[in-house]
């Protein structure tokens, strides 16, 4: 199986309902979303997919509708009044927590025709989470007959 990964740097802001911590507050975060491209043969050009043009149809998405948004919950009571202040937001249906993130991210991609194998979310340097489309829970959970 071949592999590629395409990083792509944004900046938004969330916070998180039914959260006790810190995060249940309007803030902002660098992130970087990370997508994985899987297949088990090249193309003519001896590539899994060309870098440019992951950049061009993921990135693309990312700065449209995500890159300095605040991606918010439908439920978030600020999401209102932040509309009515003509703030730029991303409306999710889950709480905009990095593991709901990164499926957004990846259900796009392969909403596009990508052979996605994986989106990550880094929501700071040290921190970010994985979705794969539950492709590793699934091998895991296989028994031997």
């Amino acid at each position: 199986m071949y592999h590629i990964a395409k990083s792509v740097s944004f900046c938004y802001g969330h916070r998180l309902l039914d959260y006790s911590g810190k995060c249940r507050h309007l803030h902002g975060h660098n992130g970087r979303a990370e997508i994985t491209l899987e297949s088990t043969r090249l193309d003519r050009r001896g590539m899994v997919f060309d870098f440019g043009d992951v950049k061009g149809i993921v990135g693309t998405f990312i700065d449209g509708e995500l890159d300095h948004k605040m991606i918010l919950c439908r439920r978030d009571p600020m999401l209102a009044e932040l509309k009515r202040r003509g703030e730029a937001c991303f409306v999710m249906e889950e709480n905009p927590t990095a593991e709901n993130i990164a499926k957004l991210i990846y259900d796009f991609a392969r909403s596009k025709g990508l052979p996605v194998a994986s989106a990550k979310l880094w929501e700071t340097e040290t921190s970010f989470a994985v979705y794969d489309g539950g492709k590793r829970a699934g091998r895991r959970s296989k028994k031997k007959l």
